[in-house]
């Protein structure tokens, strides 16, 4: 990862709670967006458009319960 100019990120040794926002995105993303795919057929190119477009989607377009069925953007909004 070093030589590629990736900084890594761990939680702490014993805290699940450091990553949870992060590793909860990524399980949505994984379930509702690569799940039905083969994804021994999938491309670079292929995946970067997916995450693309499921980042606008998670954030423009899919409510969120714990925020009152709101979007996330709607809710940034909102609290502005």
């Amino acid at each position: 990862a070093k030589k590629r100019g990736i900084i890594t990120s761990m939680s702490r040794r014993g805290n699940c709670f450091d990553n949870a926002v992060i590793e909860s995105f990524h399980s949505s993303l994984k379930s509702e967006e690569f799940s039905p795919l083969d994804r021994g057929k999938l491309t670079n190119h292929t995946v970067r458009k997916k995450i693309e477009s499921y980042m606008y989607y998670y954030n423009y377009c899919r409510p969120f319960t714990k925020l009152n069925c709101q979007t996330p953007v709607e809710f940034r909004v909102k609290a502005a």
